[in-house]
């Protein structure tokens, strides 16, 4: 497929209401408003050609830029793309999802996250944060830098309260994370959990709500799921 038929099938995918929804949750135009599961049929023939799939996340179409995410092998992707791509993400289902996950599958996932994570702009500092969430997702414990970890959830239990908007969300997510699949550090996720309480995010015009790290935490622990890993972070 060219990119202009991928661009073609994505817009014939794309309806109002789904187009509504992902306006009101804070995406910017252009967007065709297709559903992730009607985009998933373009997966396999996209992913055969790796340049198309580069080159759907240059378009700046948020709906073209998830399905790059979905088709660009992590394993291939540079630095230099990375950067790229955390610094064209348009909001945050591209930043914190597409680009995170390809971070947090990438050679570079450690460095990145804790770059970004240390950044000024809002954008680019959720997207460390949920990086290293997913990293941790799909990592086995023994090569994880545990020392580092638990001194991100005293930072997160210090701080929380006082970061910008989706950088709490992300934050949040990331104790949620330890807790579900880093054996070691679970005491220390649900403790951090019980300490920030419930975390105040503005969902934009939505019913969107911010889940309690404590309930998850304690549900993954009671379905007998705590530290089984993904064997992916990209969906």
């Amino acid at each position: 497929m060219t990119l202009e038929e991928v661009m073609v099938e994505l817009e014939e995918m794309g309806n109002e209401q789904t187009k509504n929804t992902f306006l009101r949750h804070g995406a910017l135009e252009p967007i065709f408003g297709v559903r992730v599961g009607d985009m998933k049929r373009l997966v396999k023939d996209v992913k055969k050609d790796q340049e198309l799939a580069r080159a759907l996340y240059a378009t700046g179409n948020s709906d073209a830029m998830y399905l790059a995410g979905l088709t660009v092998n992590p394993k291939t992707a540079t630095k230099e793309m990375l950067q790229e791509w955390v610094t064209q993400a348009c909001w945050y289902m591209i930043s914190e999802y597409t680009v995170a996950w390809i971070a947090a599958e990438s050679p570079y996932a450690v460095e990145l996250s804790r770059e970004w994570i240390e950044s000024p702009e809002e954008q680019i500092a959720t997207c460390g944060w949920s990086a290293y969430a997913n990293y941790v997702s799909i990592t086995q414990d023994r090569q994880l830098d545990l020392d580092e970890i638990r001194a991100l959830l005293l930072r997160i239990e210090e701080s929380i309260h006082e970061e910008r908007n989706r950088v709490r969300y992300t934050m949040n997510a990331f104790v949620i994370a330890v807790g579900a699949y880093v054996v070691p550090l679970f005491e220390n996720a649900h403790k951090v959990a019980g300490k920030i309480g419930k975390v105040d995010v503005h969902m934009g015009q939505t019913a969107c709500k911010v889940p309690l790290a404590t309930e998850y935490i304690e549900k993954i622990e009671r379905m007998g799921k705590t530290g089984k890993k993904k064997k992916t972070c990209i969906c």
